[in-house]
């Protein structure tokens, strides 16, 4: 009787500490002084501000730092051409004695040519340079934010896997307690070998399913880690995240948003800007091809030097091409190609904007719902259902076959809950990521 009773006392130990694991928060650890460098743990506030300026967006930053040096290049005149030359030479009677640069019969002279570009085309040019440059500028802004979101993704997610270790340690630990209790009570006469064995496969299960969660807590600290730009001398496997997740069902702080604000959300976008300025380079680009209708005039002057003429001879030249039997229509066909091109993905780019963050707003209150759902109602019944059957099974009114049933409801519950959690968790900071602007989350 001892024995049954000492059982019992162990399943409702067990159940009240596998319930407050599902119930508990993500624990508090201590803040690492160097993040990148030790990549022990990082916060929410700390992965946003590593993931702002990691090898992604130092990418972008020097495309855009190009793109800039682009406009440096397009704004400059043609550039003058100096020329030397030495003409009529006389080779059947000779150039005569003395020194090559005063005595002898030979053409010397000196000049500069100048190409005069009309039609503005260096204005033009310019401006579709700077307009290129200002679209790589919104690209790297959209770089950012589009990190941030898979960095906020990625801390939720190894919080998350933090928590499922826990929990399924915990279950392990009071599954391989229930068994050894059992192994007791069989070889005392007070339980079947059939149960003891049930429970014993339970317990291996449980520590296979630690090893599982194991392992995805290492896969989500890696992911992290290449993020965030971690040393890669550091044991990333052992990056950790600290930290409180949102309050269960809160949507946002505007949780239903006018259309006149949705619609300044998605105006204020980097990628829609992007796709504006591309526009606006793709015009200049066009009105450029036109201007090459015009032709660009090149004037030269030269000073020539002949003895036996004159030392002193001026020569003054024009060039310019003569538009006969074509007028750049391949050029400004391209232009023209290229500006339609650039509209119609500004206008893929400001739909997809636009229900993208309808999405988002749909999913978070969704989301938001079901966290709440997991958190008042269904986790706590859980709960009571698995504490009643341990009740119930102790005092011998309840087959192991139900207990088993109740305790497996109660932990896919606890990991359902935790990932209503994980998933309510990325939608805010999702949300909020295209709503406001992104130095209120780095500040934070």
């Amino acid at each position: 009787m001892r024995i049954r009773q000492i059982s019992a006392m162990a399943l409702t130990l067990v159940g009240g500490v596998f319930a407050a694991l599902v119930h508990a928060q993500n624990p508090t650890l201590v803040q690492a002084p160097t993040l990148l460098a030790q990549g022990s743990t990082v916060t929410l506030a700390q992965a946003l501000k590593a993931a702002h300026n990691n090898f992604d967006v130092a990418l972008a930053r020097s495309a855009a730092a190009a793109a800039l040096a682009d406009v440096l290049t397009a704004d400059h005149a043609p550039l003058p051409t100096l020329s030397a030359k030495f003409s009529a030479m006389d080779l059947q009677n000779g150039i005569g004695g003395g020194s090559i640069l005063g005595d002898k019969r030979i053409d010397k002279g000196i000049g500069i040519d100048w190409t005069w570009e009309r039609g503005n085309k260096r204005g033009l040019r310019t401006r579709a340079a700077q307009r290129n440059a200002s679209a790589a500028q919104s690209d790297l802004e959209d770089m950012q934010i589009q990190q941030l979101l898979t960095a906020s993704a990625a801390f939720f997610d190894l919080t998350a896997a933090q928590e499922r270790v826990i929990q399924v340690e915990a279950i392990a630990a009071g599954t391989a307690q229930i068994a050894s209790t059992a192994t007791r009570r069989v070889n005392a006469g007070d339980l079947a070998r059939q149960d003891a064995l049930r429970l014993e496969i339970e317990s291996e299960r449980a520590k296979g399913d630690v090893l599982a969660a194991t392992l995805e807590r290492q896969r989500a600290a890696l992911v992290l880690a290449s993020l965030l730009g971690v040393d890669a001398a550091a044991p990333a496997q052992t990056l950790q995240t600290q930290g409180s997740w949102p309050t269960p069902g809160a949507a946002t702080v505007d949780a239903d948003p006018t259309d006149s604000a949705m619609q300044a959300w998605v105006d204020a976008r980097p990628d829609l800007h992007a796709a504006m300025e591309r526009v606006a380079a793709a015009q200049a680009a066009l009105e450029g091809a036109g201007a090459q209708k015009k032709s660009d005039i090149t004037w030269g002057v030269s000073l020539d030097h002949f003895p036996g003429t004159s030392t002193s001879l001026l020569e003054l030249r024009m060039q310019m091409p003569l538009q006969f039997g074509y007028q750049f229509q391949g050029e400004t066909g391209r232009a023209q190609a290229q500006l339609t091109a650039a509209q119609d993905a500004l206008d893929k780019a400001r739909r997809a904007a636009a229900l993208e963050l309808q999405g988002m707003k749909a999913q978070l209150q969704s989301v938001a719902r079901r966290s709440q759902s997991f958190e008042q109602d269904i986790l706590p019944r859980a709960r009571q259902v698995a504490a009643q059957a341990e009740l119930a099974y102790a005092k011998g009114a309840l087959a192991l076959n139900d207990l088993l049933d109740a305790r497996r409801t109660l932990r896919a519950t606890g990991l359902d809950a935790l990932a209503a959690r994980a998933d309510h968790a990325k939608a805010v900071t999702a949300w909020r990521l295209r709503t406001q602007p992104i130095a209120v989350m780095l500040a934070e």
